[in-house]
């Protein structure tokens, strides 16, 4: 089952474009040459999952786990800020997101492969610094 929910994501990141750094950095850039096509796949990934999450919380349990695994902090630390902006920096920096930069990994290309490299020397990173809890 995980495995078609990827190719399926995986699928619909290459068709709307969101594979492609140039276009993802003209949606960004919203005093410049913005582009605004990509706000159609903001729209649908946001009803998408704003419809999927109301119908999955109405079931006991998921299909395949014992208990739905939903976050139960909402206190803001240094942690969850600084994270947050190294992943818009990082995104604005290179137009990939770690969803459509797995998807590209095929076509690799230098910035793509800077852009991972710091993705998974943020992972180490994370793990070095102290547990939030």
């Amino acid at each position: 089952m995980g495995y078609i929910a990827g190719l399926l994501f995986g699928l619909g990141l290459a068709v709307s474009g969101m594979t492609d750094p140039a276009r993802v950095l003209g949606f960004l850039d919203l005093f410049g040459a913005w582009d605004p096509t990509l706000m159609f796949v903001l729209g649908g990934a946001v009803i998408t999952n704003f419809i999927g999450y109301r119908l999955a919380m109405r079931r006991p349990n998921p299909l395949f786990a014992s208990a739905f695994q939903v976050p139960t902090r909402r206190d803001l630390d240094g942690r969850l800020i600084g994270g947050s902006a190294l992943f818009g920096i990082g995104w604005g920096l290179s137009g990939y997101c770690p969803g459509p930069a797995f998807a590209s990994v095929v076509g690799i290309t230098a910035p793509l492969a800077a852009m991972l490299a710091a993705m998974v020397a943020g992972w180490f990173l994370a793990r070095a610094l102290p547990s939030r809890s």
